[in-house]
């Protein structure tokens, strides 16, 4: 259960659904009211489909890359320091603000929004066995997915609630935590690899 809590908001706090609430509303300010709930839906569910693909051949490509434990942990540990950094001291939201006016397909809110590579590399750093910690990260998958799908999908309503300083304070607050597990992975992966060199 612990695992799976930790797995569930690292990739919650990755996907960042509070940072990406402004983004969403100004990709989609163009577009009609009426469709823009369909569109954020399409491509929520095309975002869970590319994060699955990922999922499903992680375990191949670190078996073809020969990776070991100790270095997806201290890897995946440096990757979500660099995410959090980003979190707490952010460029804004000028990246990818811009909007031609056409109805979004695919990108950029399901990649890389929600998709990003930042997510995709940590889903491909999460182990694949036994077949119990497959299901245990699948699972948290689907759940990190599902709360965020729910904020963008309500990212109107939210930016009503909480205004630009709000939704920044938040995703700086997640931006911590994130760095305080950051920094737990990236131990856990030096004490492994101190301790396989001294058993040798």
């Amino acid at each position: 259960m612990k695992e799976f809590l930790s797995t569930a908001v690292i990739l919650f706090l990755i996907m960042d659904p509070i940072g990406n609430v402004p983004v969403f509303l100004s990709v989609l300010k163009t577009v009609p009211e009426e469709r823009r709930k369909k569109i954020l839906v399409r491509e929520l569910i095309v975002a869970l489909l590319v994060l699955l693909i990922f999922f499903f051949i992680g375990k191949y490509l670190i078996i073809f890359l020969r990776l070991s434990q100790e270095s997806i942990c201290i890897s995946g540990g440096i990757i979500l320091f660099i995410i959090a950094l980003k979190m707490i001291f952010p460029s804004y939201y000028s990246d990818h603000a811009e909007n031609s006016g056409n109805e979004p397909v695919i990108v950029p809110l399901a990649v890389p929004l929600v998709a990003g590579p930042s997510a995709l590399a940590v889903i491909l750093l999460l182990p694949q066995t036994p077949f119990a910690v497959l299901v245990n990260n699948l699972l948290a998958l689907f759940c990190a997915w599902i709360v965020s799908a729910a904020i963008l999908v309500s990212s109107t309503r939210l930016y009503a609630i909480l205004k630009m300083k709000g939704l920044m304070a938040m995703e700086r607050l997640m931006g911590m935590i994130l760095i305080l597990m950051a920094v737990q992975m990236f131990l856990d992966g030096v004490k492994m690899m101190l301790s396989g060199v001294s058993l040798k």
